[in-house]
């Protein structure tokens, strides 16, 4: 079975939130998550016992795609550096980068 995304993750806490304060009990929350999200009972539990500590909601991101580009080797081993020295994944500088740019607004012309 593979792992959960982050996704996954913050939709399957965020159920576990609702249902420890709809349920009964804890075993038929247990029941109804593991049932829901097609995990194991012990896995169930484990999003229950998490959620329990939740003061608010987890927020769900953005569901996050391949997206292929070409660049020159020495931008790309300069992104590779500016991402290591700061302790974060190439995809993070690059959507960082983007978003940054996209933010400044439209070209003149």
């Amino acid at each position: 079975m593979s792992r959960a995304t982050d996704t996954q993750k913050a939709l399957r806490l965020n159920q576990a939130r609702t249902l420890l304060r709809e349920a009964a009990t804890v075993p038929a929350a247990v029941e109804r998550l593991a049932q829901d999200c097609v995990i194991s009972p012990r896995q169930a539990y484990r999003y229950l016992q998490q959620a329990q500590r939740l003061t608010a909601p987890v927020p769900v991101g953005e569901a996050k795609l391949a997206f292929t580009v070409k660049l020159p080797q020495s931008l790309i081993r300069r992104v590779r550096l500016y991402a290591t020295a700061r302790g974060t994944s190439l995809s993070e500088v690059v959507s960082r980068a983007l978003v940054a740019l996209l933010h400044r607004g439209h070209p003149r012309g």
